[in-house]
């Protein structure tokens, strides 16, 4: 890992940092060490206290975090997209990907790994620092503590989806210390990580605002969380209780509205990564530029290109699918026509900057915890639990948005399907549909029917861990098993 990178990208707004690392490729050390006299000098007051916390959420705009790798993980690995792009054009792995031909040394995993370690990196030291910036105010520390552990949660939660058991780093590593050395090269179980998560949660949502909007965390946003955390693990009844707790949010009459930069934090969004754009530093890097259309009236590198799968499965009447999917010969909502000569048939929509069309940076959001979402985890959970009739309106208010009316199904079966079907459309492109075919047991079939791809089961529900790591675990930490 290049270290020069880290230390530059790391803690954006703080200065005065220096590198002290202890292993190359996890990079859970302090690679930016406040010095102890800048706690009183510099960060020991409310603007201090906040750059603590905002670096974190900083991190969610790297290229490594947020874009490329990323994309290609939940997206292209699914039957929500191809490669796109050129066919010359491999996008370092994303064929692999897209094939599901990936092994240990494929590179997207290595940046998902680190990324999001980068950011637990962040996420410790702050709250290793807050507690002694005893001139902040204290409500204030309080407030960023529940933050930081909301967001570390988050981490943690890419991170199991992704590779089942890893490492749990739960403090700044101290250099030389063999133990925490160990504690960065070591895997718990799964089970572990969700227990870590859970707790961060609990305590989140203790000293969390209750103000809805998803620009920062709020107590919302650790319940609905928190849901989703139980949902993985088919603990329904926590998870109906988490959904009952997240208060306050309505759904988006309109569900276009919400994708343009005016539905940014509205009533319906709970959680979402604030893509500024136009300034250095401040917008989710090349997010939009990834998937924008290519060729003659693009603007973009084409890549992660919707299925014609996902196409069909939208009715005709569904608002969603025109909201969702820009095809050829099509005016968007801001007037500008994509030509008939695209290289590709289809482009994601919901990654669309309209005032940053022709620039690396963007004004998007990345849209992670929605009331949506809620609702269909609400119904899942009830389902599940033999309260099916209970369950389908909450079903219906998603379906009536998307102006396709109210469920036919009336049977737990086909209740179920319904739910994970409008998941589907619901959610396509926000970064879920891989990790909702593996838990709901859809993926083998679904890849089956996506150009005939093989889905291993028993290797394929998790991604291999990335072989640097185990490399320099030297036997701490196993790989996933078929890798």
């Amino acid at each position: 890992m290049n270290k020069k990178y880290i230390v530059a990208a790391a803690f954006l707004i703080l200065g005065a940092v220096n590198q002290s690392c202890s292993n190359d490729f996890i990079d859970v050390s302090p690679t930016e060490k406040i010095p102890e006299s800048a706690l009183g000098e510099i960060y020991n007051n409310n603007e201090g206290a906040n750059t603590l916390v905002t670096s974190i959420y900083a991190k969610f705009l790297d290229w490594n975090m947020s874009t490329f790798a990323w994309i290609g993980v939940t997206s292209i690995v699914s039957d929500d997209a191809d490669k796109g792009s050129s066919s010359s054009d491999s996008g370092s792995d994303k064929d692999i990907l897209d094939a599901l031909n990936f092994t240990p040394a494929t590179p997207s995993f290595k940046e998902l790994f680190a990324s999001n370690y980068q950011g637990i990196n962040r996420c410790n030291q702050a709250l290793k620092y807050l507690p002694q910036l005893d001139k902040a105010d204290s409500q204030l520390r309080e407030r960023l503590t529940g933050e930081a552990k909301f967001l570390r949660a988050f981490m943690y939660f890419t991170l199991v989806r992704s590779f089942g058991g890893v490492p749990l780093v739960d403090h700044v590593p101290v250099t030389g210390v063999e133990a925490d050395k160990l504690m960065t090269l070591t895997r718990k179980s799964k089970e572990d990580i969700y227990a870590f998560i859970e707790n961060d949660l609990k305590e989140a949502a203790l000293v969390l605002p209750t103000a809805t909007g998803g620009q920062r965390a709020t107590k919302g946003a650790a319940h609905a969380l928190l849901a989703k955390v139980y949902l993985y693990q088919k603990k329904w009844q926590l998870a109906l209780d988490e959904c009952n707790l997240v208060t306050g949010y309505s759904l988006t009459p309109n569900f276009q509205d919400i994708y343009k930069v005016s539905g940014e934090n509205n009533a319906e969004s709970i959680f979402e990564i604030n893509g500024s754009g136009g300034t250095a530093g401040r917008a989710i890097q090349q997010y939009s530029q990834v998937q924008g259309a290519r060729g003659t009236t693009g603007w973009g590198w084409g890549f992660a290109t919707p299925t014609q799968s996902l196409y069909d499965a939208y009715s005709a009447t569904d608002t969603r699918r025109d909201a969702t999917i820009i095809h050829r010969s099509m005016t968007l909502y801001d007037g500008y026509f994509v030509g008939p000569n695209t290289e590709n048939k289809f482009y994601n929509y919901k990654a669309y900057s309209s005032n940053y069309r022709d620039q690396a940076s963007t004004d998007v959001n990345i849209r992670y915890l929605r009331y949506a979402e809620v609702l269909l985890i609400k119904a899942e959970a009830m389902n599940e639990l033999g309260q099916t009739s209970a369950a389908i309106p909450f079903l219906n208010q998603v379906r009536q948005r998307a102006n396709i009316g109210n469920t036919p199904a009336v049977s737990q079966t086909d209740v179920r399907a319904d739910i994970w079907k409008q998941r589907r459309l619901e959610l396509a492109f926000e970064h879920d549909r891989w990790f909702d075919l593996v838990r709901t047991g859809q993926a083998q079939a679904a890849m089956a029917a996506d150009g005939g791809k093989i889905f291993k089961v028993g290797t394929h529900e998790v991604f291999p861990l990335p072989q640097d790591f185990i490399m320099e675990a030297g036997g701490l930490s196993a790989q996933n098993p078929g890798y």
